[in-house]
């Protein structure tokens, strides 16, 4: 059930996620939004994500996880079916005064989908044992992949068969909304075992506040997700913006990129949650996160000219990042303490969101503002930006590797295991290639 959720989720949470083809496509091309707004509504997330720290501990009191992950999730789907209701109505002829009222439409949505996103980790935490997590959030995940390639495609071919019309906007919504309604139910009706209530205690706030202090892997994990999330969100957003206005791809395109980014990631989810659970979390994703960021430096260097070389960017950036982004969600139900795990998910999620919700805007104002001053080198504005991401995530690295993660192999071990079969790597998607390398069969008794 909680896998068939993930699948009918998939459009809503996609669309509610800062960076998105579906939120690109509405802000730059049907409302042509200045940048700086938009900065400024990549950040609101974050912020919200930031703002849920003050109040999840409280409602964690009040109400089970589950419940409280669909009592968030129903109330972001409720504000998506208000803004399907009134796009029509927007002042489209009026960037700025359209711009205030997104921000508030999507401050209420993010805030109710940072509650239940916290809930829902808690949540998924009560029930899957540790010892299988990347194992079955790596086939999990791999399925929500293709799921996601439906959509992408789905929604680019719609928004750019009808010249992103608002009933277009309007059709992708509603669709999105219902399949959301019965994700609601299978949470709701979920049977999931939770812990004996003797085994949990409580402490109070200011005991669980000092737990966290005294947790460096905790610490270490936080700080370098306040480096990473900085480096992925300060020219994030205007990744999709250069796709659109630089190099002149269409929405349908630009589903076609985030579908092969997500076959990409889909193949590969499998053997990188074996690797994983075999080699340890910080590991695996340091040495994802180097091949991921590798070839953003290509970025750099995209023109009008050169511009199909898009397509196998995202097809490897889909299959390297898999490892990294699984990992850094199996990592910290590993590092988080148990005695205090809700206030510990929901301080790391505040720290990095406060980050992440700087960084759109920093990004925005530092790209408007060389965009003014040098009109004429549009292209190199853009490279120059571009630059930020892979060059503070790799050095972000040496954070994440001195975290000390019990029963994990080191970094060389990893890299030793990989090098044999550096020659594969143009064939890494394979799983059951992959699988049948990587991994020795269990020993038989």
């Amino acid at each position: 059930m909680c896998s068939i959720d993930g699948l009918v989720a998939t459009p809503i949470v996609q669309m509610s996620q800062p960076v998105n083809v579906f939120l690109a496509a509405f802000f730059a091309k049907a409302l042509e939004l200045p940048k700086t707004t938009i900065g400024v509504l990549t950040a609101i997330p974050f912020a919200c994500n930031f703002l849920q720290i003050f109040i999840s501990p409280f409602i964690a009191r009040w109400r089970s996880p589950q419940v409280i992950s669909v009592i968030g999730a129903a109330g972001a789907t409720v504000s998506w079916a208000a803004l399907g209701l009134l796009l029509p109505f927007l002042p489209r002829h009026n960037p700025t005064a359209t711009g205030h009222w997104l921000e508030l439409w999507f401050f209420v949505t993010s805030m109710c989908g940072a509650l239940a996103g916290v809930a829902w980790n808690a949540w998924i935490q009560e029930w899957v044992p540790g010892r299988v997590r990347g194992k079955y959030f790596g086939r999990r995940n791999g399925w929500l992949q293709f799921s996601v390639l439906i959509f992408l495609l789905g929604a680019g071919w719609t928004l750019a068969r009808w010249d992103y019309a608002m009933p277009a906007f309007q059709a992708i919504i509603g669709a999105a909304v219902l399949l959301r309604l019965y994700s609601l139910y299978l949470i709701w009706a979920s049977p999931t075992p939770r812990p004996p209530r003797h085994h949990v205690t409580k402490l109070p706030l200011r005991e669980q506040l000092a737990v966290l202090r005294a947790d460096p892997a905790l610490l270490l994990f936080i700080a370098f997700g306040s480096v990473w999330f900085f480096a992925a969100n300060a020219f994030g957003p205007f990744y999709i913006v250069f796709l659109f206005e630089q190099l002149h791809f269409s929405a349908l395109d630009l589903g076609l990129f985030s579908t092969l980014s997500a076959l990409g990631g889909g193949l590969s989810m499998p053997a990188w949650g074996r690797l994983l659970d075999r080699y340890g979390n910080k590991a695996v994703m340091a040495f994802s996160l180097i091949l991921w960021q590798g070839q953003n430096f290509l970025w750099c260097f995209l023109t009008p000219d050169n511009r199909n070389l898009s397509y196998a960017m995202w097809l490897w950036g889909g299959t390297t990042s898999a490892g990294f982004m699984l990992g850094q969600f199996t990592l910290l139900l590993k590092v988080i303490p148990v005695e205090a795990k809700n206030l510990a998910i929901g301080v790391n999620l505040a720290i990095t969101s406060l980050v992440a919700a700087i960084a759109p805007v920093l990004g925005g104002m530092a790209l408007s503002w060389a965009l003014q001053h040098w009109p004429g080198h549009t292209l190199a504005v853009y490279h120059v930006c571009f630059l930020v991401q892979p060059v503070l995530a790799i050095l972000g690295i040496t954070l994440l590797l001195r975290l000390r993660e019990p029963q994990a192999s080191n970094f060389t071990s990893l890299v030793g295991a990989m090098r044999s079969i550096r020659t594969l790597s143009g064939i890494f998607g394979l799983s059951f290639l992959t699988d049948y390398i990587f991994y020795r069969a269990p020993t038989k008794k």
